[in-house]
């Protein structure tokens, strides 16, 4: 039960989100840019830096829905996800991607814990400043929504098939579109 009298029928950050509506676009727009904008990470890749991160912070909306999206964009592949959640470091990803997540799993802990080697890194595995940067900016932002799901309490399912269907429709239409449509079902 959420702490707050947030809107029935919400679950995970919809709830949040539809209590107080104007901050919901913000935080879309945030994810949009970093989830699905202009990169030369795959939109697969970035979700599974946020799903790590969820992971990590033990947030079970953001981290199956997260999860089932970088699915969706890998054709499927859950068990990859699964692995990413468990043993990045064994998982079949790109040497470029675990430098990466070892990062956002730092900046989940403390941004401090960042070290110039861990840069070092992760550029002599391929990785760009700007991935770099989005990578940091992602696993942030991942802790402030994280924080926001789990700080109200909000309702958080434990069915795979809802976030499989949620994270089909979301790697198809985006978050913007997403979140309005589904916002505007449950008002």
């Amino acid at each position: 039960m959420a702490h707050i009298a947030l809107p029935p029928g919400h679950i995970g950050i919809r709830g949040a989100m539809a209590f107080r509506p104007e901050t919901a676009r913000p935080m879309n727009d945030l994810v949009e840019i970093l989830l699905t904008g202009p990169s030369t990470l795959t939109k697969g890749e970035r979700e599974l830096i946020a799903t790590h991160v969820s992971n990590r912070n033990r947030t079970t909306f953001c981290h199956n829905v997260h999860g089932a999206i970088a699915a969706a964009h890998l054709g499927g592949n859950e068990a990859l996800v699964q692995q990413v959640k468990t043993d990045y470091l064994q998982a079949e990803i790109s040497a470029k991607l675990k430098a990466l997540l070892t990062i956002a799993g730092k900046v989940q802990q403390d941004g401090k814990l960042v070290t110039q080697e861990d840069v070092t890194a992760a550029r002599n595995e391929g990785a760009t400043d700007l991935e770099i940067h989005d990578t940091i900016l992602i696993a942030a932002a991942f802790c402030m929504y994280n924080r926001y799901v789990d700080g109200l309490g909000t309702e958080q399912p434990n069915d795979p098939d809802l976030y499989r269907e949620r994270g089909k429709r979301t790697a198809r239409d985006g978050y913007i579109s997403s979140s309005a449509e589904y916002l505007a079902r449950k008002n």
